[in-house]
């Protein structure tokens, strides 16, 4: 079967959601990538998280090499930049598939149309034929 994503629904005070409206704004997330987010850890860990403040994390001493969650800025200019050139893309292989098809079907005409073929040779020899017997009438009509 196919992997489906379910819906999770609970309450929570207004408060409580206000705070987590905060953390996902600080982290530039939606509430759902941050309950996603969590939910991944839980289900990888067993179930086994603890929630422990950042101060606490590594024995109370801060360092910016060992600090996790690792952080990365990105400016929003770069992730816009990265969404237009994957609409790009996509509508770059939906002209690909259009010219595919398109030779296709040309090509099954032109399979079809086998009957259909003039050799250039042969159009070339008639056409020498015509002016030569045109050329000779022209000269004996002069006086």
């Amino acid at each position: 079967m196919g992997n489906k994503n379910k819906t999770i629904s609970f309450r929570v005070s207004e408060e409580k959601f206000e705070t987590l409206r905060e953390i996902a704004e600080e982290r530039d997330l939606s509430l759902s990538a941050v309950f996603r987010d969590y939910v991944d850890k839980l289900v990888d860990h067993n179930g086994q998280i603890e929630v422990v403040p950042e101060h606490e994390l590594n024995g109370g001493e801060e360092s910016d090499d060992d600090s996790f969650p690792p952080k990365v800025e990105v400016p929003k200019a770069f992730i816009r930049e990265h969404e237009r050139l994957e609409l790009e893309a996509d509508h770059l292989r939906e002209q690909l598939e259009e010219y595919k098809r398109y030779v296709t079907n040309l090509r099954d005409e032109l399979d079809g149309d086998e009957e259909e073929v003039i050799m250039l040779e042969e159009l070339d020899a008639s056409d020498e034929e015509d002016s030569e017997s045109a050329y000779r009438i022209g000269e004996f009509e002069e006086p």
